[in-house]
């Protein structure tokens, strides 16, 4: 707030509304414990894009980057071009108030759903239920909606995100 010193709950409020207002994130240069890292798990969360530019992986300065590539699925980033196509990655318009209004628990729940999915690791019914906090019956259900949709796709070690 203006005229008030910082303290350091604010920086995790800051924090916060960056990722909520950010079309995406991409984190430049982030040591293992950066604050940073953070704000890239508040966008994750949020369904935000996330991206990553790495570094020399002798560098401790690279070392959140390297961690948000491996466990937040994170886009690696080398240039303008990638940063464009994350934001691209977005939907065109916002949806109407009546479309949010006639949103339901199991969107949000598919959303979850899908946010736990990597796209590189497969992940197993009950790990993602641990992520996501819900009954496996309901991720079981979620997961066929989003291989229907493209979303999500089953392989012989587990689930991975679709397209």
């Amino acid at each position: 707030m203006p005229g008030r010193l910082g303290h350091s709950s604010h920086f995790w409020q800051r924090n916060r509304l960056i990722a909520a207002l950010s079309a995406a994130t991409v984190v430049v240069e982030a040591g293992w414990r950066s604050g940073s890292l953070n704000t890239a798990g508040h966008a994750s969360a949020l369904g935000r894009p996330l991206g990553a530019v790495p570094g020399p992986v002798t560098s401790a300065a690279s070392a959140g980057c390297h961690r948000l590539l491996r466990e937040y699925d994170a886009v690696c980033v080398t240039g303008v071009d990638d940063v464009a196509d994350l934001i691209g990655a977005l939907p065109a318009d916002p949806p109407s108030e009546r479309a949010t209004a006639d949103a339901t628990s199991v969107d949000t729940d598919s959303l979850r759903v899908r946010d736990a999915l990597s796209s590189r690791t497969p992940r197993s019914v009950t790990a993602i239920a641990r992520h996501t906090g819900l009954a496996e019956a309901d991720v079981t259900g979620c997961l066929g909606m989003l291989e229907l949709e493209g979303r999500a796709r089953r392989t012989l070690n587990g689930w991975l995100r679709g397209g």
